[in-house]
């Protein structure tokens, strides 16, 4: 991998591949991860091997010189090696943790399974990425770490205890991280987005027995879903030169939503 090196976790689809793309047209080289396997009890759809791979080949038709795949569940510590590996040393200039599960159920009745996957994909998956990546970045001083977390970390919103709880803590342990990066040249910040178009929030429009995710558009102020290329927008920038005075932010992208 040359010149400006990415890595984007939940690469597959939704956020997590628009960044991709963004990044892409934009000349970074990229290592995409995702898990690309099923994640019970999410009842959902998820993202196949052949989704990354399309992703890749999008990335590299539009500017990428380099693009490195890997499958790997980020809720799993051994992502930390697996990473480390395809780095080879070589410190990222940004790292993008998007990859996320969501999962809809009455605070007090979560099956404990359901809860422990909140945990693991949305908070451990950014937990392990930085584990990761932050040294490398540490060492060469300079580096960009963007986490995705949600709306539902900033305000209350029913049937989602455990994706609001796992995406809250997002919210505590980036600013945190951003803390003890203090001085290092490495800026650690989050997005919260708002309803964002994609199977997700399809899942989210089933778990409130809503016909269709269009259903949420009413709920911002700018009346229309969010399409994930505008949250990626937002991200890019925040792995931009640009972005170089922003760290410990938590930043939403939500039309509004949280105002």
């Amino acid at each position: 991998m040359t010149g400006r090196l990415a890595v984007v976790t939940g690469a597959a689809r939704g956020i997590g591949a628009a960044v991709a793309r963004t990044l892409a047209a934009e000349g970074w080289a990229l290592l995409l991860v995702d898990a690309c396997a099923p994640q019970p009890p999410a009842g959902y759809p998820m993202p196949t091997a052949a989704d990354l791979a399309a992703v890749a080949a999008d990335c590299a038709a539009t500017g990428s010189d380099q693009v490195d795949e890997l499958i790997a569940d980020v809720g799993d510590g051994s992502v930390r090696g697996k990473v480390g590996e395809l780095l080879g040393g070589r410190a990222p200039s940004a790292v993008v943790a998007a990859a996320g599960v969501i999962g809809a159920g009455t605070a007090w009745a979560v099956p404990d399974d359901a809860f422990a996957l909140m945990l693991r994909v949305n908070l451990y998956g950014v937990r392990h990425l930085a584990d990761a990546c932050v040294p490398p970045m540490t060492e060469a001083g300079a580096g960009r770490f963007v986490a995705v977390s949600s709306a539902a970390a900033l305000r209350a919103m029913p049937q989602l205890a455990a994706y609001s709880a796992a995406k809250a803590a997002v919210v505590g342990y980036v600013r945190a991280l951003a803390a003890d990066l203090a001085g290092t040249g490495v800026t650690a910040n989050v997005v919260c987005p708002g309803s964002t178009r994609g199977p997700m929030l399809g899942a989210s429009a089933a778990g409130y027995g809503l016909a269709d995710q269009e259903a949420f558009a009413g709920q911002a102020m700018v009346r229309r879903l969010l399409e994930p290329a505008e949250v990626a927008a937002a991200v890019a920038w925040l792995c931009g030169p640009q972005a170089g005075v922003l760290t410990g932010a938590v930043i939403p992208v939500d039309g509004g939503l949280t105002a």
